[in-house]
């Protein structure tokens, strides 16, 4: 089995982390260090890693005033529990970017809104068993 394990730029390492937790569904816990975390699912699946802008050497992770952050990345989630992650977001954010609908492609609801770091975050519901 491979695992991709997507790392993202964030300012704020235990803000991003606590946003994600409450985004999932998850209890809080801290993040391993205060450059570095990873939010992992359920069975020790690692779903995000947030990384301090400028923690280490790495040329990507340098400054979020290089780039816009997020520029040409869609973080997509496909959770089982789609409500209660709509009804979580609401708390997370003043506005959607994009309001709950089916998407034609997966034909799943889904939604979109803004991290505190303004990434693009899309969830998506699973698709009931067949």
């Amino acid at each position: 089995m491979k695992r991709t394990w997507t790392i993202i730029g964030v300012r704020n390492v235990l803000l991003s982390f606590t946003w994600y937790q409450s985004l999932f569904g998850q209890p809080r816990t801290p993040p391993a260090h205060d450059y570095f975390g990873q939010i992992l699912d359920a069975d020790g699946t690692v779903l995000l890693c947030l990384h301090q802008w400028g923690a280490h050497e790495h040329p990507s992770l340098t400054s979020p005033d290089e780039v816009t952050p997020g520029n040409g990345l869609l973080l997509f989630f496909r959770v089982d529990d789609y409500e209660m992650a709509l009804t979580r977001a609401r708390t997370l954010v003043p506005r959607f970017e994009e309001e709950p609908h089916v998407n034609p492609n997966t034909r799943t609801p889904e939604f979109s809104l803004r991290d505190p770091d303004g990434y693009y975050v899309t969830i998506s519901a699973l698709p009931a068993p067949e």
